[in-house]
C-alpha cells in the first residue's frame, strides 16, 4: 500500500523480513543507529536492502532469547527503512533506521534463514478536536519539565518538538525521547488513538517527574551530609591541636608509642625499619578516624608482624630424621632416600640450596603428609598452601594498597602464621592451578620458587623484598602434565608410585587400624583382622593407588563392630575373618579378572597398568571367512588398536615363518577382543601380547594360561620397554600366573623391585619378537616353512 510520509509517497510492501530488537521500541518519525549481530538478523537486513530497504522492528519480549519465536515478538512494530549501513571489523553490522509507520504483524514464516511476515498497517490518527489540543499541551508541559529535571537529555528538544503541528508525529516524538521501561513504550506504540497515546504518556511523565523529584531531594541530603563530614572533620582537627595544647592526645600518642616499641624491638633489615619509620611518622599525623589511617595503621601492623629474621633451628641429631620419615610413611623408599639426601645437602651446606622437591603421584598416596613429615623430622614450622583453582596472580602477589581491604599475598600471609622465616612450606596440587583474565598465577610462582630470585621476593601490599630463601617449599601434583613448562623446569620430580599390596597391607597394620581403633573407642575389645580378611578388602572393595578407600571401608566394618558393642551383642575378642567382610560390607564392587585355565587358540594373557594399579588383560583372538578384515573390541584407546595393527603387520611380513600364504589376510576376518568391554583401556604395552594371540590363532596352537606377556611391539619385531612394571608384576602374581615375558629394556627396574615381589616369578626378558615367540610356542616357528597349518585351512572353509 501507498504511504504518505512527510512530502514523500512511499510504497509499502505487503511482505517484509524481520527485525527483533532487544531491550528498545523504535516509533514512527525518529532515526535510530542499531547494532546487528545475530546471523538470522544479518540475513533480513541482506534481504531488506534488495526491498526498497523496508524492514520490519519489532521487540522482543524477553531480551535474552537469541532465537525468538513467534510468542516471544510484540506483534505491533514499526516499518522502517534502511537510512546506512556500515559492517564493523567484528563481525557486527552497524545500521541507521528511520521509523516509517506503526504496522501489525500477521503471522511469522522463516525462510532463507530469517524470519518474513505480512503486514497489516496502522495509518497515524489525524483527529484534531478541542479535547486533542488540551491533552496536546499538557502532556507538552509535562515534558518541558521532565527535561528540566532530567540532566540526561538535551534542552535542544523542546525546541524541536515546538515546532510540530500533528499530533500524532508529537506524540511518537515525545515518547522516543522519555527514558520509559520498554513496557511502557510497546503500551504507547500499540495504542491506535492518538488521545489514548497522550494520556499514556502524560501518566508515564507525571510517574517519572516525581520520581526525578525524589532523586533531586535525595542529592540534596547527600551534598548537605558531606557538607556536615567536612565541617565536623574540620571542628575535629580544631579539637585535636586544643587536646594537644592541653596535652590530652593520649590515645593516639600511645598507639603510636606502641607500635614505635615493637618497631624497636623488630629484628629486620634497614630498609623494612626505615619504611615502617616512616609510616609511623605518617600515622600520628593523621585523623585517628579517617580512611587513610586504618590504611596505613593496618600496613605497619602486618610489616611487624612478619617474622623478617625470626629461625628455627633444625634438628641436630640428623639420624632421628630418617627414623621420624620411617615411622610416619611404610614404604616409599626411593622418594624417603632423596629426601634424606636432599635434608642432608641442607645440613652439611647450611642453605636451603638446590631443586624445589615436586612429589608426583595418585591420590591418596601420601604426598602431603610427606611435606607434614619432611618438616616434624626438621623441627620446623609447618604451612600448606592449596594451589587448587587459584586463577587470581594476586592469591600469590597480593593487592597494592590503593584497593579497599587489600592485604598481603597468601605466601606472606601463610609466612606469618608460620611465625617463622624458614618453615616448610608446601604447596598442594601445584598442577591444578588456572589462568584468566585476572593473570596467571602459575607465573607469580616462578619468582618463589627460583632459588636465583626467592630472596628478594616482592608482595605488592608490602612493597617490601623479602627473603623466602630459606623457606624449604615442596609442592605436590597428580600429574606433571598439568605443571607449565617453566615451572617445572625449577622442580625435581619425586615419584610416589602407588602401594603394592603388601606396602597396603603394611600401612593398614601399622597405621591405619590403630588409628581407626582409637578414634572409635575400641582399642580394649580385642578388634583383630586377619590377612585374609585385609587382603580381601584390598582387592575386593578397593580400586586405587593409595589407602584412602581402604581406610573407610575398615571405618564402616569398625562402626558396625562398635555398634554391636554398644546393643551389647559384643563384648571381648572380636575377629573379622574373610567370611565375616561380606557380612559387613556387603557385595565386593570388584572382582578380579579370570584367567580361562584351559584356554584354546587365540588366547593370550597380557598385563596391564591403571591409575589404581596392575590388571590382567585377557586378550581373545577368534578367525571368520572375510576379506582383509580386523576388527578390535573391548573399549580399546586410539594408542591400542595402533598396536594391533602393528602386530597384524608383522605377522603378514613374515607369514612364511609361520607357514602362512603371503596372501592369508585376503579372505580372512579377523577379531580380536579384551574382555571386560565397558573399561577402556588404553597404551602400547600389549603389543607383544596381541601378536600371539593371533599367531594362536592363525596355526591353532594354544598358549598356556600361566605365560603372561608385556611390551610394545615395533615392525621389525623389537620389543620396547614399558612402564609400571611393579604394578603389573603384582597383578600376576594375585592371580597366580608366575612366567611372565617381558621387555629386556626393562631388567634394569628389576633391583629396584621389592623382593618380596619378585620371589617365586619366572621373569624372561626379550629383546626381539622372535625370542618371545620361540618362548610361547616351545621353537615351533623357529624355522621358516611355506606349509598352511590345518587349523588355518578349516578357517577358511567355514
Amino acid at each position: 500500500m501507498k504511504y504518505s510520509f512527510g512530502q514523500e509517497t512511499i510504497e509499502i510492501k505487503a511482505r517484509l523480513p524481520v527485525l527483533p530488537l532487544r531491550d528498545i521500541v523504535i516509533f514512527p518519525h525518529m532515526i535510530y543507529p542499531l547494532l546487528v549481530g545475530r546471523q538470522f538478523t544479518i540475513s533480513a537486513l541482506q534481504e531488506a536492502m534488495i526491498l526498497d530497504k523496508q524492514i520490519f522492528l519489532c521487540a522482543q519480549k524477553a531480551p535474552e532469547v537469541d532465537f525468538p519465536s513467534g510468542d516471544d515478538l510484540y506483534e505491533v512494530g514499526v516499518v522502517a527503512r534502511i537510512l546506512q549501513i556500515m559492517k564493523l571489523p567484528n563481525g557486527t553490522i552497524k545500521v541507521l533506521v528511520e521509523g516509517l509507520t506503526r504496522a501489525r504483524m500477521k503471522g511469522l514464516n522463516k525462510t532463507g534463514g530469517f524470519y518474513t511476515t505480512r503486514l497489516q498497517v496502522m495509518p497515524p490518527d489525524e483527529l484534531r478536536d478541542n479535547e486533542s489540543e488540551a491533552l496536546s499541551r499538557t502532556m507538552t508541559e509535562l515534558f518541558s519539565e521532565y527535561v528540566r529535571l532530567n540532566r540526561r537529555i538535551p534542552e535542544e528538544v523542546l525546541f524541536s518538538i515546538s515546532a510540530i503541528d500533528n499530533y500524532q508525529r508529537l506524540t511518537d516524538t515525545i515518547a522516543a525521547h522519555v527514558l520509559l521501561k520498554m513496557e511502557q513504550k510497546q503500551r504507547i506504540l500499540e495504542s491506535a488513538q492518538v488521545k489514548e497515546q497522550m494520556i499514556l504518556l502524560s501518566e508515564a511523565l507525571r510517574s517519572e517527574i516525581e520520581i526525578l523529584k525524589i532523586e533531586q531531594r535525595i542529592d540534596g541530603t547527600v551534598r548537605e551530609s558531606l557538607a556536615q563530614n567536612q565541617k565536623e572533620f574540620y571542628l575535629q582537627e580544631q579539637l585535636r591541636a586544643i587536646k594537644e595544647e592541653l596535652g590530652q592526645m593520649d590515645d593516639v600518642a600511645n598507639e603510636v608509642d606502641d607500635l614505635q616499641k615493637k618497631l624497636d624491638k623488630l629484628i629486620a633489615p634497614k630498609e623494612v625499619k626505615e619504611k615502617a619509620e616512616e609510616e609511623i611518622k605518617r600515622l600520628s599525623k593523621m585523623h585517628p578516624y579517617s580512611a587513610e589511617s586504618a590504611v596505613v595503621r593496618n600496613y605497619i601492623e602486618w610489616v611487624l608482624a612478619l617474622p623478617w629474621s625470626s629461625l628455627t633451628k633444625d634438628r641436630n641429631e640428623f639420624s632421628q630424621v630418617k627414623d621420624i620419615l620411617d615411622n610416619d610413611h611404610f614404604g616409599l623408599e626411593k622418594p624417603k632416600k632423596r629426601i634424606i639426601e636432599h635434608l642432608a645437602v641442607m645440613k652439611v651446606a647450611g642453605k636451603v640450596k638446590g631443586p624445589i622437591l615436586c612429589l608426583v603421584g595418585p591420590p591418596g598416596v601420601g604426598k602431603t603428609s610427606l611435606g607434614r613429615s619432611i618438616a616434624r623430622s626438621l623441627d620446623r614450622k609447618f604451612v600448606r598452601m592449596s594451589l587448587g583453582g587459584i586463577h587470581d596472580e594476586a592469591e600469590i602477589r597480593g593487592h597494592r594498597r590503593t584497593y579497599i581491604g587489600s592485604l598481603p599475598g597468601r605466601i606472606i600471609q601463610s609466612i606469618r602464621k608460620a611465625g617463622s622465616a624458614n618453615p616448610v612450606f608446601l604447596l598442594d596440587e601445584i598442577d591444578k592451578v588456572g589462568a584468566d583474565f585476572r593473570g596467571d598465577p602459575a607465573a607469580a610462582l616462578l619468582e618463589v620458587l627460583d632459588p636465583e630470585q626467592n630472596f628478594a621476593f616482592s608482595d605488592n601490599f608490602l612493597e617490601l623484598d623479602f627473603d623466602l630463601s630459606k623457606v624449604l617449599f615442596i609442592t605436590t601434583a597428580n600429574s606433571i602434565a598439568g605443571i607449565p613448562p617453566a615451572l617445572l623446569d625449577r622442580m625435581e620430580i619425586i615419584r610416589l608410585p602407588g602401594y603394592l599390596e603388601h606396602e597396603k597391607l603394611g600401612i593398614i597394620r601399622g597405621y591405619l587400624l590403630p588409628k581407626l581403633k582409637k578414634e572409635m573407642g575400641l582399642e580394649n575389645y580385642g578388634v583383630e583382622f586377619t590377612d585374609d580378611s585385609l587382603l580381601e578388602i584390598i582387592r575386593f572393595y578397593t580400586r586405587e593407588a593409595g589407602v584412602r578407600e581402604a581406610e573407610r571401608q575398615l571405618a564402616a566394618i569398625l562402626r558396625k563392630i562398635a555398634q554391636k558393642i554398644a546393643e551389647g551383642r559384643k563384648t571381648l575378642h572380636v575377629n573379622v575373618g574373610t567370611k565375616k567382610i561380606g557380612e559387613y560390607l556387603g557385595v565386593p564392587p570388584f572382582i578380579s579378572t579370570e584367567i580361562n585355565p584351559h584356554p584354546g587358540p587365540g588366547y593370550a594373557v597380557g598385563l596391564a597398568w591403571t591409575e589404581f594399579g596392575g590388571e590382567v588383560l585377557p586378550i581373545e583372538v577368534t578367525l571368520m571367512k572375510g576379506a582383509s578384515k580386523l576388527t578390535l573390541t573391548g573399549k580399546l584407546g586410539t594408542v591400542m588398536q595402533e598396536s594391533a595393527s602393528a602386530a597384524l603387520a608383522y605377522i603378514r611380513s613374515h607369514a612364511a615363518r609361520f607357514g602362512l600364504e603371503p596372501d592369508f589376510f585376503d579372505k580372512l576376518e579377523i577379531h580380536l577382543h579384551a574382555p571386560e568391554g565397558a573399561v577402556p583401556k588404553e597404551g602400547p604395552s600389549a603389543g607383544i601380547t596381541f601378536l600371539v594371540a593371533i599367531v594362536s590363532a592363525l596355526t591353532s596352537t594354544p598358549i598356556r594360561s600361566s605365560l603372561a606377556l608385556t611390551g610394545e611391539v615395533t615392525l621389525t619385531g623389537d620389543i620396547l620397554a614399558i612402564g609400571g612394571l611393579n604394578e603389573k608384576l603384582l597383578a600376576a602374581r594375585r592371580v597366580g600366573i608366575k612366567d611372565i615375558i617381558f621387555p629386556y629394556k626393562n631388567k634394569k627396574d628389576l633391583p629396584e623391585l621389592p623382593k618380596e615381589l619378585l620371589q617365586g616369578l619366572h621373569l624372561m626378558p626379550v629383546k626381539r619378537i622372535e625370542e618371545a615367540l620361540k618362548i610361547v610356542f616351545d621353537s615351533k616357528f623357529s624355522k621358516i616353512g611355506v606349509k598352511r597349518p590345518a587349523g588355518m585351512k578349516k578357517a577358511l572353509k567355514k
